[in-house]
């Protein structure tokens, strides 16, 4: 009865070593062996398989046709090795990893928790920590390795990172309910309500951000009366009737206040692209991945409903 052949990864890479360098002087570098040691190797692989894999002669080392079919089928066989040893190194770090992820105060209080405890549901063991911040500082946060992503408007001010646009944050305009403006015919250009107080967020918010550039293009000055940094806040004040305010669509899903109108702003009126920030050429951990792309789809499909 035949031995069956037992060929380590170690006998696999002297013989490709070999298959590559034609010199066995080379190939013992390159696996760490003494020439004679390798020898004795290629000796051992070739008796167990039962067929020569190479010639060898006093000026060259040359695959057989035998060799070259065991070569195509030794390479194959150590990427699968590879893939089996990566396989189980992550499946380690969605039992043990972390992932951090800075995100826009909106979506930190809506989207983000949901999708937290379905992940944590399907991966327990992996610790998840949350950043709810202004777009500004969750870049920072991105470039200097303290999260891993963040979800955030896009910044054209950012180019070393990378960002991927997963949606669009469409703007209405929030006011008292019997305001005068809800007695207009909508939508209402943001424009045409600059005569009336405005709350809203301050200069470092994104929120305020789209807005400035908007009323800006139009030459004109966007001087708001109250300026806050919570999006309950100026629900509240618009509620008692100190101001109206033109917010996201993320953030007015997070107004508790009562007695509020929302009006649609006329086209092209103000978007808010959201999305996903990394920071180039990092591979992320695969933990940090999955919760990525759950984000992702979750985001995607938030703002189509």
């Amino acid at each position: 009865m035949s031995v069956e052949p037992n060929l380590s990864t170690k006998d696999l890479r002297a013989v490709i070593a070999l298959s590559q360098t034609r010199s066995f002087g080379q190939a013992a570098l390159q696996v760490h062996l003494s020439q004679s040691a390798l020898s004795a190797l290629i000796a051992r692989v070739e008796s167990q398989v039962g067929a020569r894999l190479f010639e060898r002669t006093t000026r060259a080392v040359e695959l057989t046709d035998t060799g070259q079919i065991f070569i195509t089928h030794a390479q194959e066989l150590l990427r699968n090795t590879q893939r089996a040893l990566r396989a189980v190194s992550d499946s380690v770090l969605l039992k043990t990893g972390s992932v951090t992820v800075a995100a826009l105060p909106s979506l930190a209080a809506s989207l983000v928790p949901k999708v937290f405890a379905n992940f944590l549901r399907l991966h327990p063991a992996v610790r998840l920590s949350l950043i709810d911040t202004l777009s500004g500082p969750a870049f920072d946060l991105v470039r200097d390795g303290k999260v891993d992503f963040a979800l955030t408007a896009a910044d054209p001010k950012q180019e070393d990172l990378a960002y991927e646009q997963l949606t669009t944050d469409e703007f209405l305009l929030i006011c008292p309910e019997g305001h005068s403006l809800c007695s207009r015919p909508s939508p209402i250009a943001l424009e045409d309500t600059l005569d009336y107080p405005h709350v809203s967020m301050s200069g470092s918010a994104s929120v305020r951000q789209y807005i400035d550039a908007d009323v800006l293009s139009k030459g004109l000055r966007f001087t708001p009366v109250f300026e806050v940094d919570h999006i309950a806040t100026i629900g509240a004040l618009v509620s008692e009737g100190l101001g109206i305010s033109a917010l996201p669509e993320t953030a007015i899903s997070l107004l508790k206040a009562e007695r509020l109108a929302y009006i649609p702003l006329s086209a092209p009126g103000i978007q808010r692209p959201l999305g996903i920030v990394t920071r180039r050429h990092v591979s992320p951990s695969l933990a940090a991945q999955e919760l990525s792309q759950m984000l992702k789809t979750s985001l995607s499909m938030l703002l189509k409903r």
